[in-house]
């Protein structure tokens, strides 16, 4: 077997984190001696041993020596004490003679210094072909392992799927805030409920299901209060697992709402249901103080600062950067947004969305009155067009994905 094929199997690892590492990355590891694999791991869970521990431990397990072995790790391994120790001081005391890295670490203070400490220690470091810039990662899902014929190419790309791998990670080191997707499953004509309200259910179930796992990969859901009104959704991950097959993490997302009056009933699912502390309800001083004491006592609840925001309606302005920040702070590196057409505005016109997730579904709804997919006041001019990058297309059943970047996010 070749780096390369190594690799793609370190990348295979890290994938099996997925939806359960965050506000850490996903990392696979492999350990070869003697062009035989004797060791492999993934970081599993935020707080528990990194990929690179994982593998050693394999390692000893099987009984096998690591010392003068080659370890294949996706990420830049690291040098810091957090809530583990670092991971470069555990790789030099094992006697790991070659670490291929497939990507760099995003942190601006600690890129390269893994590298460093490696090297100064005698350790042969090997960058895995050219890595990515991190704060350029291409949209969900990442590219195909199999997109190129050559191997050059094929090597650039495996070390392009380590970055792109935790875009969300990367976008949250750098920025301090989340990587925004903008979900929405619409008819051909953009239209994502009847004039009733009706929606369900405008895409198949392959496209549901997909959604799902898009939840699954986010920390946090974002609606407005008009979606619990209509609906009275749960914002839960629902996955079908094998049989006695446990998921990765127990539910764990975020559910936020923005209720600028405090409208959301406390009969709702969201604040009544097992997950109701993992709710929470952003609005603002303007709402009537008793609706919001009766969410407190059950939820969470923020006040907002208000907004001016030009695609907005005027009861939309919760100040939404503002509220990034606090995400942010809060570990949340990334956020699905499912809103209706009101919320979808405020996001995507106003600038604070980096990647979309269109469901088209082969239907056609037509009519003035029923909800569009991006509503608010609209672009006044070609020049305030919000221009898509990186565009992919994946057909689910009946339906189709569209995948991009937001232009400029």
């Amino acid at each position: 077997m070749t780096d390369l094929q190594f690799m793609r199997l370190a990348l295979r690892l890290a994938r099996r984190g997925y939806g359960a590492t965050s506000p850490n990355p996903m990392v696979g590891a492999v350990l070869v001696k003697g062009a035989e694999i004797i060791g492999r791991g993934w970081h599993r869970r935020a707080g528990w041993p990194h990929a690179e521990i994982e593998a050693l431990r394999d390692a000893e397990r099987r009984g096998r020596p690591v010392k003068g072995a080659t370890l294949y790790v996706t990420l830049e391994p690291c040098c810091t004490q957090g809530r583990t120790p670092p991971c470069t001081t555990a790789i030099i005391q094992a006697g790991i003679r070659r670490v291929v890295i497939g990507a760099t670490d995003p942190n601006p203070v600690h890129a390269g210094r893994g590298f460093k400490i490696l090297h100064a220690a005698g350790i042969e470091v090997v960058p895995f072909a050219d890595n990515s810039d991190p704060r350029k990662s291409a949209p969900y899902p990442a590219p195909s392992l199999k997109s190129d014929p050559t191997g050059r190419s094929r090597c650039q790309t495996v070390a392009r799927c380590c970055t792109d791998l935790n875009a969300a990670f990367n976008h949250w080191v750098i920025q301090g805030t989340p990587l925004v997707t903008v979900k929405a499953a619409m008819t051909l004509d953009g239209k994502i409920a009847t004039a009733s309200g009706e929606s369900k259910w405008i895409t198949g179930e392959a496209s549901r299901a997909y959604g799902m796992k898009l939840r699954q990969g986010s920390d946090a859901i974002l609606v407005g209060v008009n979606t619990i009104l209509a609906d009275n959704p749960s914002l839960t991950v629902r996955t079908e697992l094998p049989a006695g097959r446990k998921p990765n993490a127990p539910s764990r997302l975020r559910r936020i709402i923005l209720d600028s009056q405090a409208r959301t009933p406390v009969t709702a699912k969201v604040v009544n249901d097992e997950w109701a502390t993992l709710t929470t309800i952003v609005s603002s001083q303007c709402a009537p103080k008793h609706r919001l004491a009766a969410l407190a006592k059950r939820v969470n609840v923020v006040l907002a600062p208000t907004s001016l925001q030009k695609f907005a309606k005027p009861d939309q302005k919760l100040d939404l950067g503002w509220l990034l920040k606090k995400l942010g702070a809060e570990n949340v590196t990334s956020l699905l947004v499912e809103g209706g057409g009101e919320v979808n505005a405020s996001f995507l016109l106003g600038g604070f969305a980096h990647r979309v997730a269109f469901f088209y579904a082969p239907k056609i709804l037509g009519g003035h009155a029923a909800h569009k997919s991006v509503a608010g006041n609209g672009a006044t001019s070609l020049s305030e067009v919000i221009n898509l990058s990186e565009i992919k297309w994946k057909v689910l059943g009946d339906d189709l994905l569209l995948t991009a970047s937001v232009v400029g996010s």
